[in-house]
């Protein structure tokens, strides 16, 4: 198993941090206690800008959840079309060895699903098996390419594909004056990935897939997620997160390593998500890394922010174009995210 290609689409609208800032205090200060913590907030995120699926001007008349997934629809198909072309132009595999579609999202809902109606755009073998995967978040990235190997590895013969399509700016909450609410709106941004995962009779140069696993972690799942109300998706964002992933990201990884003969000396190159600074600084501490063995993960972050399940995706991108690890090196591709949990993948060069 390896994957095929990867290509990853973001909207054509970019905007510095400190426009994004003022349209926070423009939309806000009147009813904050304390404006200049948006100041703080969106300094301490690391992040230099975000693309938006809509102009700025266009959120403030998105005052329903119907309007805000409406768009999230249109959108979510568009970006997650133009991706999908860009992975299968660059995969070696033929349109008829495409077996599975697994599609990734957790800031809006749509039946058909996006995955449907991609299909009914792009010249797509119509047996193809849909698999649209919901409620994963920031893990699903991750997760997706795992149960993408899964099926490639019981069809050898053929391809599975992983769409992640992810427009965080239409879950912003206008009304919600919460932490995790302003901390959001300060650090996700919207984009879009593609992954064509090859079985091993398929023909593909890059990495190996060599194991997955997955891990849950009872009584946590109050730590991240939604609660879903009449104006949408309003976040949960524990300040306990980096604490869970200090505690239980480490153990898990060596456990993982050692069912592969591996040790974490072996692993070349760490491919992790973006989750933010506290997150990928607790990553750090819990796998005694230096800051620069997560360079390609903290510029993602400065350059497009969190994506939520996109994001990993984005950094296995920067591996594959810029920072090529050396042939036969080890990686560990990881994210975390609702439940709590997080999916482990072993990768080689």
């Amino acid at each position: 198993m390896r994957i095929g290609s990867l290509a990853t689409a973001l909207p054509s609208r970019r905007y510095p941090q400190e426009i994004l800032l003022q349209a926070a205090h423009l939309a806000w200060d009147k009813h904050l206690d304390n404006p200049p913590i948006l100041d703080r907030l969106f300094r301490r995120v690391d992040v230099d800008g975000r693309h938006l699926c809509l102009p700025l001007e266009a959120y403030p008349a998105l005052a329903t959840f119907r309007e805000k997934n409406d768009a999230w629809i249109e959108n979510a198909r568009e970006l997650g079309c133009h991706a999908l072309r860009q992975a299968l132009e660059t995969a070696q595999v033929k349109r008829e060895q495409i077996g599975a579609l697994f599609f990734v999202s957790i800031t809006g809902i749509a039946n058909p699903s996006i995955d449907a109606r991609i299909l009914n755009v792009l010249d797509l073998p119509r047996h193809v098996k849909r698999i649209p995967i919901f409620g994963l978040g920031c893990v699903a990235g991750a997760a997706g390419i795992a149960r993408a190997a899964d099926y490639v590895r019981a069809y050898p013969d053929q391809a599975a594909i992983l769409l992640s399509v992810e427009l965080c700016s239409l879950t912003v909450q206008a009304d919600n004056l919460s932490m995790p609410n302003l901390i959001a709106t300060a650090l996700f941004g919207d984009g879009a990935a593609a992954v064509v995962v090859a079985g091993g009779d398929v023909p593909a140069t890059g990495p190996k897939i060599l194991a997955t696993q997955s891990n849950l972690y009872p009584q946590t799942e109050d730590a991240m997620g939604w609660d879903v109300t009449a104006n949408g998706f309003e976040i949960v964002l524990s300040p306990k997160v980096p604490d869970i992933v200090r505690q239980h990201l480490g153990p898990d990884v060596d456990a993982f390593l050692a069912e592969n003969g591996l040790h974490r000396s072996d692993i070349t190159s760490w491919i992790m998500h973006t989750g933010g600074p506290a997150i990928l600084e607790a990553t750090a501490d819990a796998l005694d890394l230096p800051k620069q063995a997560l360079e390609a993960s903290w510029d993602c972050l400065r350059r497009i922010g969190n994506l939520s399940s996109a994001s990993v995706l984005f950094v296995l991108e920067d591996y594959l174009l810029r920072r090529r690890p050396p042939p036969s090196s080890y990686s560990i591709l990881a994210a975390m995210g609702p439940g709590f949990c997080s999916e482990l993948v072993l990768l080689q060069w």
